[in-house]
């Protein structure tokens, strides 16, 4: 009995260009099922014929020549070894078709309108804001290459304070358990990372604050909405629980005795409050500002309040979150008592530029010069601000007097007083002498040139002015 010899390898790197040239419709076989398949159209393409399950299949390699013979061979072998194993291509195929490789982008958008739109509306603007951090640091990476380190890095990349960045936290997990309930990912990055290992312990809460006479003056005059500044203000004077401000009746507040009654609640006795004139007078702005509402406050409150009467029914407060009754105040208020000391002084006192800093002159020069610069490097990473070195040290110097640029500069004013043009071969001869390598003028163009350009920049002069000027002040100071 003869059995038939299965043959494999016919094809040639010759006889396919030689097809594709000549542009005609074919279809070869070079064995074990790959086959050459080329369009009228002129689209040339691997295919792998096989039998699966009792029937004939077929899957697509890749196109000629992006996929070269030899590849489409070895391709066409690790399928067949995947057959023996009993893995379909053609299914695996349609698996990677219908495992869609989503950028975080598209998947924080798909989170937005099936999972956020359901929460409650605190939880909606507090998402929001850190579903807009992650979509700026990562929105265009894919999903499926999210790693571990890519969302520890995400939450360092952050810089506020504990509470916000736990809320970070909450929405990575969030987001990455959406793109694993949609398969798009198998486990999500988050696993396994500690955000305590990150970001530390949350700090205890700061249970009183004292402010100084400086903050309050920063408080009373801050840039805010006449209704934020003026609930700040009474806050500031009478002391009292912000539920209890922003849950106020008017009828409680008695102008012609100058007395605000504050009724019973679950967190103390009915009590109440003495007014002085300019509190007053800042009840009857916000009255105004109400308008016909029973409550003190404007109308646009109206649903803080609600929640505060459901929290009364309940006995609890609502499971999204803590309790939140006016966000802009709450921020404008934290922004200021947050600001660092320098920026309060330098805010109230209207100097954009200018830095304030406290000094014992009855301290030693050593310590006053260590604490100074421990000042300057904190307040600069505060500020934004880079570290400013010598801009013009000796070797700096040197360079220039290497590279020529004083002489190049001079040989150029000079010409363009003159009318005259240099050109950068003569030039080049002029300042080296001809020691120098490359093309003639070619070291002039592309590297004299820009140095000198930069060497007279407005930014140069001014930071080689000052420090002349420092320089001099030091000099003085020895003699």
């Amino acid at each position: 009995m003869t059995v038939a010899k299965i043959q494999s390898n016919l094809l040639t790197d010759i006889q396919l260009r030689k097809w594709v040239r000549a542009g005609l419709p074919v279809a070869k076989s070079d064995g074990a099922g790959l086959t050459f398949t080329l369009s009228a159209a002129g689209a040339a393409t691997w295919v792998l014929r096989y039998q699966h399950g009792g029937r004939r299949q077929e899957v697509t390699l890749g196109r000629y020549p992006d996929v070269s013979l030899a590849a489409a061979r070895l391709n066409a072998t690790k399928k067949r070894l995947a057959l023996i194993d009993g893995v379909n291509p053609a299914d695996e195929v349609r698996k990677t078709k219908a495992h869609k490789d989503w950028t975080v982008r598209e998947l924080i958008k798909d989170y937005r309108e099936l999972v956020l739109t359901n929460l409650a509306d605190s939880t909606q603007r507090s998402y929001g804001r850190n579903l807009k951090r992650i979509e700026n640091g990562m929105g265009a990476m894919s999903v499926q290459s999210v790693g571990p380190a890519d969302v520890v890095a995400q939450i360092e990349r952050v810089k506020t304070g504990w509470v916000e960045l736990f809320t970070l936290w909450c929405v990575l997990l969030g987001i990455f358990k959406h793109a694993t309930g949609k398969k798009l990912i198998f486990a999500s990055p988050c696993a396994g990372i500690q955000l305590e290992a990150i970001i530390g312990k949350r700090p205890e809460i700061k249970k009183r604050l004292m402010l100084s006479a400086e903050e309050l003056a920063v408080l009373m005059n801050a840039h805010m909405k006449p209704d934020n500044l003026l609930s700040v203000k009474i806050l500031l004077a009478t002391g009292v629980r912000i539920s209890e401000l922003f849950t106020a009746l008017r009828e409680n507040v008695f102008i012609t005795e100058a007395r605000w009654h504050i009724p019973q609640s679950k967190t103390g006795p009915a009590m109440d409050i003495p007014l002085v004139p300019c509190v007053i007078e800042w009840f009857k702005e916000l009255f105004e500002l109400a308008g016909n509402s029973v409550y003190v406050l404007p109308a646009r409150l109206r649903t803080w309040v609600q929640r505060m009467e459901d929290t009364e029914k309940h006995g609890d407060l609502v499971l999204d979150g803590d309790l939140e009754f006016d966000e802009e105040i709450c921020r404008n208020v934290h922004e200021y008592l947050s600001s660092p000391a320098w920026k309060i002084h330098r805010d109230s006192l209207g100097q954009v530029k200018r830095f304030f800093i406290g000094v014992d002159l009855n301290a030693s020069d050593d310590y006053l010069v260590k604490q100074f610069r421990s000042w300057i490097a904190k307040t600069r990473a505060e500020a934004d601000i880079e570290p400013k070195q010598w801009l013009f040290s000796d070797k700096r110097f040197e360079k220039w007097h290497k590279d020529r640029l004083l002489p190049y500069l001079d040989l150029t004013f000079w010409a363009t007083i003159n009318h005259k043009k240099i050109k950068p071969a003569d030039m080049e001869e002029i300042l080296f002498q001809g020691k120098f390598d490359g093309f003639p003028g070619e070291n002039v163009t592309k590297k004299i040139a820009k140095e000198a350009v930069k060497l007279i920049s407005d930014a140069t002069l001014y930071a080689l002015n000052v420090e002349l000027r420092t320089y001099e002040c030091v000099m003085s100071g020895k003699s």
